[in-house]
């Protein structure tokens, strides 16, 4: 074995140790950000002793089908409004004299949709209505004509006279 090559490297230049440089602001406040987090938490003032729940994002219902495999028909239309027209005496009198159509009604229908019931069935306007509901607890109403309507030709086409 020969001798070892004790050629050195060339020598790395040797830098004089620099002060150290004070580190910015932006790098020092990422730091705290770091440490303690940016999030501040502050305690909450409770002025009463009863705790409410805080109210919550509420999304409105989407169902895989529907709960109802027929939609709901309106019960009362014009047929089930208005019931029969009276004729005893005394509607007869008040179609004389009054130009008023008497009819037995819905008791669950208004005085708009009986006024619609007779447009419809009728071709008639109604001028007023007066209801009420008799004892035996069916609905009774007074449908007043206009002047130029004849409540007895009203009557004559409908077929009760």
């Amino acid at each position: 074995m020969g001798p070892k090559d004790t050629k050195k490297s060339p020598a790395k230049a040797v830098v004089p140790a620099k002060k150290a440089v004070a580190p910015t602001k932006k790098a020092v406040a990422a730091k705290k950000a770091v440490l303690k987090g940016t999030r501040r938490i502050e305690k909450k003032f409770r002025s009463s002793t009863t705790f409410h729940r805080p109210k919550t994002l509420r999304l409105p219902r989407v169902p895989k089908y529907p709960r109802r495999s027929v939609p709901k028909v309106p019960s009362l239309d014009h047929y089930t409004v208005l019931r029969f027209p009276l004729n005893t005496e005394s509607s007869m009198k008040k179609i004389e004299e009054n130009n008023t159509l008497v009819f037995i009604c819905d008791v669950r229908a208004n005085k708009r949709q009986i006024k619609e019931a007779v447009k419809v069935l009728y071709k008639v306007d109604a001028l007023k209505i007066n209801t009420l509901i008799r004892p035996d607890g069916t609905k009774k109403a007074y449908v007043r004509l206009p002047a130029d309507t004849e409540a007895l030709e009203v009557a004559n086409k409908i077929g009760f006279i």
